[in-house]
């Protein structure tokens, strides 16, 4: 793993249990796997051990470690064999950056990887060679198409051209003749250091660029007369990362042909040569689609032996572009974006490298200076720059003593003095210095083993004097040091995501996985607003982290990721950028700031601008209300924090929550409920009131700005969404929308308990299309209210019953609601009839009764007070209003017992569920309405026989009054 995978704490996910198989497991569920079969599948993660000569063997002799000496062994002797019988062979190194390919063919230290050890045995062999053969080598470094080590540099590159006996070739690139491997060696070394200035000089990481190393060998047999002649292609291709990149999440803008269909068509031609070797009919095979496949040609097809290797990293945190190398190399699936820069290694190079590195040698142990440090491992350290007595500039111009090159540096860019035992440096005005993940503005003191960052993105190591060096190991300090040193230094790091917040002690690899994004993406930042600055674009772009302090409705942390805010300092326009849409353009900017180096026309229209896109709704931040008292029936108000991306306040929410009636009165105290399980299978009616939004930062900002507002609740299929509302800080919104459940279910009544209402804010930009959302998907009753908790009439909906069906049950439930009312009011009447009674009858004489049912005249009481005779009618009244009570509560009786076989037919209506055979469908549709129809007979006589005996009661009430008075 690299330091940053084991700083982070990150774990294995792969596994081998053959020496042709490989296991990959899904970190976010571990028991997820994925399995890939290939020729050969090598280990080398751990249980290793470093013998005498520093190359790894494995620690343990039956052991599945495999290392340099094994991959050559199998792969490299298959190159050499080929070589030897006059095929032409080509070696393929994909994978991510980091994750080991150029290890494997360059090697690093005692450990050599395919490449010298396929060059060291050809020398080897060649000294034992027959005196009737003589062999001829030449070397190319090469693949838009550039001489890297012309201080010439022609506008577009090299151009390739076509012969008829040459084939494909590239005009001007020159081949050295080599005597020996040591030869070989240092121009291979030389190479790397062209390399890496001229991936500087042209705006590329080295991730993004191949280096294709060509070995012409030929063969003469003077004896025979015969010549045998092939190349060995090396080819060590650009990372990975860019597999999602093309055309990503629907972005308007594809990266261009020249980039996207490099490893495209190469796929394409190995594809077409496999069918053809299968015995398919193949009409044609597509070299000329591409410079890369132009060039390998002669390697690919005929007379030609092609191997691919894959290098994978094992992290957890790695697991995406893992999985997508291993489907590249299982399937050929070549739709990875990647850029390939030639460079040709000119003659001058042979005469002099051992002078040139005797010198640099002595320098080295001589001065302090500045080491580079790459994202490539194999090019780190391949730059000095020494710092001699005195002051030095160091910028783009050639008259800088230190010449450097890359995006970000100005011509005179910062002076290095070294003076009095002490090196300093001292950016000049404006100019980008970061030491130690700290930007500098004034002179600062130089500590040995200080980071340096000058410009956008170019890192050095300072090498302090011979009195300060040690033996500490420099490889620590690798590019991702650096980076993450200066995400620390911003106040990012895996523990201020969130990466420990588990409870279970272990890291989250999600959260670990977005760190690692968030410091892959802070250089690739860093030179897209260059180039935005350069190219007099006006943006810039910024790191978020989204949903860093959000979470859903139950409170739990929702899934992070890396997105780029994008800004226009002019107008003030925002967009939000996913990962993979800022890497696709990014690589187009690169293309257009590539034009603008060269002199080259670099105005695009705006359609095809990567620095443009159409204005947007941005997402500012969510307020989360929890939705308990709903469950009593308990009214809510509160002012509630919209949270943004970073956790801040963006604006405060005033909020209203109301249980109410079908009619949308208030419901008040005597309807709060102590248990929500008495709302079970009861009509619940509520509203929501958005009142208004307070101290809008977006608002604040940008006058001209607007807001909306949307929010879902529970099985709503379609966001809500609010009116706009434009050019006010604290814009009032007053929008209430009243929501039913016909039936509360128990799952409904649980979300009202556990659950949080999420509203989002929105803001919205002058030009951009208004949130909206269609009703017509939603239910709604008679009123016009939302339904929700529609899980049971979905069901019925769903499995096909007609529409009338669906309004009939709509219209029983509203009555059969309307009779629970009625019903609740009758019981109350009954028990207040009941205890007036009572008290009547127990009043003794002279006491005033404390209610009278009746609503009898005053004068009745007063007379209880009287003679004898007052006191016979009032006792007669007594009796009769006895009476009256018993036929009333006889009426009710009789009621309820209709109620009850009512209530018994409505649930069997309910349980009776359609049959699965459309056949029997109008049958049972039939059937329903038949039993609809006669729950609605019962009904509506027991209703009818209630009014008439309440009717007669009343009736004899009045007589008996008047024949009191």
């Amino acid at each position: 793993m690299k330091s940053r995978e084991k700083n982070s704490g990150s774990k294995c996910v792969i596994s081998m249990h053959s020496r042709t198989t490989t296991i990959i497991q899904d970190p976010k569920n571990p028991g997820h796997t994925k399995t890939f079969t290939f020729d050969l599948a090598y280990w080398s993660h751990n249980g290793f051990q470093k013998d005498k000569d520093g190359v790894f063997i494995s620690a343990d002799p039956g052991g599945k470690f495999a290392g340099q000496k094994e991959v050559f062994h199998d792969l490299g002797r298959g190159i050499l064999d080929s070589a030897w019988q006059g095929y032409n062979t080509t070696l393929l190194a994909y994978g991510q950056t980091g994750s080991g390919k150029s290890y494997s063919m360059i090697g690093f230290g005692a450990n050599k990887g395919i490449i010298p050890n396929v060059c060291e045995e050809l020398f080897q062999a060649i000294e034992n060679r027959d005196k009737n053969q003589e062999y001829q080598f030449a070397l190319l470094v090469l693949p838009q198409v550039r001489d890297l080590l012309s201080r010439i540099k022609k506008p577009g590159g090299l151009k390739v051209r076509e012969d008829q006996q040459l084939g494909f070739y590239v005009d001007g690139l020159k081949s050295v003749p080599c005597e020996n491997y040591a030869q070989i060696e240092r121009l291979m070394e030389q190479g790397a250091k062209i390399r890496t200035t001229a991936s500087t000089n042209m705006n590329a990481s080295s991730s993004r660029s191949h280096m294709v190393i060509t070995i012409q060998f030929k063969q003469v047999f003077l004896d025979r007369h015969l010549t045998k002649q092939s190349s060995i292609n090396l080819v060590d291709l650009a990372g990975s990362e860019r597999q999602k990149s093309s055309g990503s999440e629907g972005d308007r803008l594809r990266e261009g042909s020249r980039v996207n269909l490099s490893l495209t068509n190469l796929g394409n031609v190995i594809s077409a040569l496999a069918d053809a070797a299968m015995g398919k009919k193949v009409l044609h095979v597509p070299y000329r689609d591409s410079v890369l496949t132009k060039l390998l040609q002669s390697a690919l097809g005929g007379n030609s032996r092609t191997t691919l290797i894959a290098a994978i990293s094992p992290a957890d945190i790695c697991y995406e572009e893992t999985l997508s190398t291993l489907r590249y190399a299982e399937r050929y699936d070549y739709e990875y974006v990647l850029n390939f820069a030639l460079c040709a290694v000119l003659p001058h190079l042979v005469r002099t490298p051992s002078l040139f590195f005797l010198q640099e040698q002595q320098m080295m142990k001589t001065f302090p200076h500045l080491l580079n440090i790459n994202e490539d491992p194999q090019l780190t350290g391949v730059l000095k720059h020494f710092i001699q007595a005195g002051s030095c500039d160091a910028g783009q111009a050639a008259s800088n003593a230190i010449t450097l090159q890359g995006l970000g540096i100005l011509d005179k860019h910062a002076s290095f003095t070294n003076s009095g035992g002490k090196v300093t440096v001292t950016p000049y005005s404006k100019c980008k210095v970061i030491v130690n993940g700290v930007p500098i503005t004034t002179k600062t003191k130089l500590q040995h083993l200080d980071r340096i960052i000058l410009g956008s993105n170019s890192a050095y190591l300072y090498i302090g004097f011979p009195s300060e060096r040690g033996s500490e190991d420099l490889s620590r300090f690798d590019y991702d040091f650096f980076q993450l040193e200066r995400a620390a230094a911003e106040g990012v790091s895996a523990d201020k995501l969130g990466a420990m917040n588990s409870g279970d002690g272990k890291a989250d690899p999600s959260v670990l996985a977005v760190f690692q994004d968030y410091v892959k993406l802070m250089p690739l930042v860093a030179e897209a607003n260059q180039m935005s600055k350069e190219l007099k674009k006006g943006l810039n772009m910024e790191l978020k982290v989204k949903n860093l302090a959000s979470s859903d409705s139950r409170g739990c942390d929702l899934q992070k990721e890396v997105t780029v805010k994008v800004t226009h300092q002019r107008t003030h326009q925002v967009w939000i950028w996913s990962k993979a849409k800022f890497i696709n353009r990014k690589f187009l900017m690169e293309e257009l700031y590539q034009r603008f180096l060269d002199g080259e026309d670099s105005q695009v229209s705006q359609e095809d601008d990567p620095f443009w896109d159409p204005v947007e709704v941005v997402h500012l931040g969510s307020a989360h209300i929890w939705l308990q008292s709903l469950a009593y029936c308990m009214k809510f108000e509160e002012q509630v924090e919209f949270l943004n991306c970073d956790g801040l306040e963006e604006a405060v929410l005033h909020i209203h929550i109301n249980p109410c009636s079908p009619t949308g009165q208030a419901r008040g105290e005597e309807d709060v409920v102590t248990d929500p399980v008495d709302l079970l299978g009861k009509r619940m009616d509520f509203q929501i009131r958005l009142v208004q939004c307070l101290g809008t930062k977006w608002l604040k900002e940008d006058a001209e700005r607007g807001v909306q507002m949307g929010y879902r609740i529970y099985d709503l299929p379609n966001t809500l969404y609010t009116k706009p509302v434009w050019k006010t800080v604290n814009p009032q919104i007053d929008e209430t929308v009243q929501f039913t459940t016909l039936n509360a279910s128990q799952e409904f009544l649980n979300y009202l308990q556990t659950n949080a209402l999420i509203v989002d804010l929105w803001g919205l930009q002058e030009g951009c299309a208004e949130l909206s959302c269609s009703r017509l998907d939603l239910m709604v009753t008679g009123e016009g209210h939302i339904l929700v908790d529609t899980k049971k009439i979905s069901t019925l909906m769903d499995t096909g019953q007609v529409s009338e069906l669906y309004l009939k049950l709509l219209k029983l439930e509203q009555e059969t609601e309307l009779l629970r009312n009625i019903n609740r009011v009758l019981r109350e009447e009954n028990v207040l009839l009941k205890e007036s009674t009572e008290r009547t009858s127990s009043t003794q004489e002279g006491e005033r009764p404390l209610h009278c049912p009746s609503q009898l005249p005053e004068f009745i009481t007063w007379m209880t007070a009287q003679g004898p005779a007052a006191r016979e009618i009032n006792q007669m009244c007594t009796t009769q209003q006895a009476s009256f009570d018993r036929e009333f509560a006889r009426a009710l009786k009789v009621f309820y017992q209709s109620m009850n076989v009512a209530r018994g037919q409505f649930l069997k209506l309910r349980h009776y569920k359609p049959p699965e055979d459309d056949q029997m469908l109008r049958p049972f549709v039939h059937q329903q309405s038949q039993m609809l129809k006669d729950f609605g007979d019962l009904l509506e006589s027991s209703m009818w026989k209630l009014k008439n005996d309440v009717a007669l009661i009343v009736k004899q009430k009045k007589e008996c009054l008047s024949h009191t008075e």
